[in-house]
């Protein structure tokens, strides 16, 4: 946890030393593209062509992922047009329905698997000669995890320590099959179900991973590098009057996240973050559950918290905060915290 602190510290004070500079990078976050798959994991080739489409119209430049987390590694401020399309899980369909529309707008894109499921055929996933072939044609293949277990806390009856190895050598173990399979050694894990803990942070920190999540959000200065957001881009998200608004969006400049540990057991869940606020005003800072408006409370001139109304009942429950840029018209701050609740903290 001393190495995630000194961590937070050094980006808040990169922050502090440049400014709150309004530009960022999108990272657009799918699973399914298809048809007939579950709508709350799905885009149809048509709704992703369209959005394929409108970044060429909005003349957004689609980079590779790598790109993107070699100049949040180096602290680098980004061009706002920047963005990267990722895949989760390894379907088949990408292979077969995104896979030539990518082709025909020239677009990098990274896909995260988990091997095991893989080896195993578990669901319509890729064979390992259609990765190979993707591999091959320049998209980058990442780890998900071998067995794609939910990875942010301990099962019933497993300690913190169980956890921790446990999970190691998940993480591990897909590392060293992608390596085998591909050649490739990127040290990033994309959460699983998008679910991670401080603990997990902690975790991935002493392993040397980068950690990346499914929680929203624009990928900017001040982001931790052990959740970086993505925005979900399928279901309801995938229609343009959700899509559209989200490529004019910034990181909001956190500069504490010691108090902001998904796992909690308390539900309403109570977030409390510092912030950069020269570029917003405080005023216009609103926070949001399932589109209700969340009460604020300013603590300091950095520094606020917020706690729902009533409990959250959703199956991945997200606050989302927004307010508008005041140096970059249209644009808006973005963040978005998940929540991992569990009877009890672990041990």
């Amino acid at each position: 946890m001393r190495k995630l602190i000194r961590k937070q510290l050094l980006a808040a004070l990169m922050v502090a030393i440049c400014g709150a500079p309004a530009s960022a990078a999108i990272i657009l976050q799918y699973h399914h593209v298809a048809t007939n798959t579950p709508a709350s994991t799905s885009v149809t080739p048509a709704e992703f062509r369209q959005q394929m489409q409108l970044l060429q119209q909005q003349g957004m430049q689609v980079v590779s992922l790598d790109q993107i987390i070699e100049h949040l590694q180096k602290q680098q401020t980004m061009p706002d047009n920047w963005v990267a399309i990722t895949f989760d899980d390894g379907f088949a369909n990408v292979y077969d329905n995104a896979r030539p529309i990518l082709k025909e707008f020239g677009y990098p894109y990274t896909m995260f698997l988990g091997p095991a499921l893989i080896d195993r055929r578990e669901g319509p996933v890729l064979t390992w000669q259609q990765i190979k072939t993707m591999h091959a044609e320049g998209a980058i293949i990442a780890n998900h995890s071998s067995y794609h277990h939910h990875l942010a806390v301990p099962e019933a009856g497993e300690s913190l320590s169980q956890w921790r190895e446990r999970v190691k050598q998940d993480i591990l173990l897909a590392h060293q099959q992608l390596k085998d399979q591909l050649g490739v050694e990127r040290r990033w894990l994309a959460y699983p179900y998008g679910d991670f803990s401080a603990e997990l942070e902690t975790l991935l920190q002493e392993l040397d991973f980068i950690g990346i999540g499914q929680q929203s959000g624009a990928v900017g200065l001040g982001v931790s590098l052990t959740r970086i957001p993505r925005y979900p881009s399928s279901s309801q998200f995938a229609q343009m009057k959700h899509f559209a608004p989200k490529l004019k969006t910034l990181a909001l400049p956190v500069t504490d996240y010691s108090h902001a540990d998904p796992v909690t057991t308390r539900n309403p869940p109570t977030l409390r973050l510092s912030v950069d606020t020269s570029d917003f005003k405080k005023t216009s800072l609103n926070c949001f559950f399932n589109g209700q408006p969340i009460p604020l409370k300013w603590l300091d001139e950095q520094s606020f918290e917020i706690t729902a109304s009533a409990p959250l009942q959703l199956a991945h429950n997200r606050y989302n905060c927004t307010a508008p840029s005041q140096s970059k018209k249209g644009y808006f701050y973005w963040f978005s915290q998940p929540w991992v609740f569990v009877k009890e903290l672990p041990k």
